[in-house]
């Protein structure tokens, strides 16, 4: 199982399309902090449709919270620029991934607090500054997935 943690996320129909992955993936989906909406949000539950029931969600107050609970395997931060391509990270079965919120990433406490563990999906285009957040997770996560199951 791999797990999937939005840190402070603000965009209810990313989140709901992240639920939906978790959904699909078997991943357990860990909100974290303050949220930019309320769990009972319509776009929120319409971007997941009919899946939640099949989301395992946890909920923790804030950071602190989260990381003192962990107690997965390593957790991957996923931050735009990075130090290394996503694809570089070698990823196992209990892993975390962990995204900032839409508007500004994760904070540079965090980032260097994990510095050996950050990762980057490429934008070579450089036309912009990072990939819608339920995109990223699908990017990575299926990656993840990828390496773990070797498909």
């Amino acid at each position: 199982m791999l797990h999937v943690a939005l840190w402070e996320p603000e965009i209810p129909p990313n989140t709901g399309n992240v639920a939906r992955l978790c959904a699909a993936t078997g991943a357990t989906l860990h909100l974290v902090g303050r949220l930019g909406f309320h769990l009972d949000d319509r776009s929120l539950r319409r971007a997941g449709l009919d899946y939640w029931p099949a989301v395992r969600l946890q909920q923790h107050a804030d950071l602190a919270a989260f990381e003192s609970a962990w107690t997965g395997g390593t957790l991957w931060c996923v931050e735009s620029p990075g130090p290394r391509n996503y694809t570089q990270a070698r990823f196992a079965q209990g892993d975390g991934l962990l995204f900032g919120p839409e508007s500004r990433g994760l904070p540079s406490t965090v980032l260097e607090r994990h510095a050996d563990r950050v990762v980057a999906i490429p934008m070579p285009a450089g036309a912009v500054r990072s990939l819608n957040l339920a995109t990223a997770v699908g990017v990575v996560l299926y990656e993840a997935l990828r390496q773990i199951h070797g498909w």
